[in-house]
């Protein structure tokens, strides 16, 4: 199990299209994939609970994968979450 921390600068937050971009890149891999903010968590593959984390501009999330593939999943959303959730996965399409 991996985990990594990051701060969202996006403007919305983790809210509709920047979630719905974060959720859609963790359904491509097979790890179990949590994201957490202040002590509330969530499966990251769910959009609806992704979103009531309410994260917001600034805030901090811990992002955390286990599984086979727990190194790519993380380098993946941590690219996603610092290029302000402009799409960095070709499989993933707005």
């Amino acid at each position: 199990m991996k985990s990594l921390t990051l701060t969202v600068k996006n403007e919305t937050g983790l809210h509709s299209r920047p979630a719905d971009l974060f959720v859609r890149t963790a359904k491509l891999y097979e790890s179990a994939i949590e994201v957490a903010k202040g002590g509330k968590k969530a499966n990251a593959k769910t959009i609806l609970k992704v979103i009531l984390l309410n994260v917001c501009e600034n805030d901090e999330i811990t992002i955390t994968a286990n599984g086979t593939d727990e190194d790519a999943v993380l380098e993946d959303l941590k690219k996603l979450v610092e290029s302000d959730f402009t799409v960095t996965n070709p499989q993933v399409r707005i």
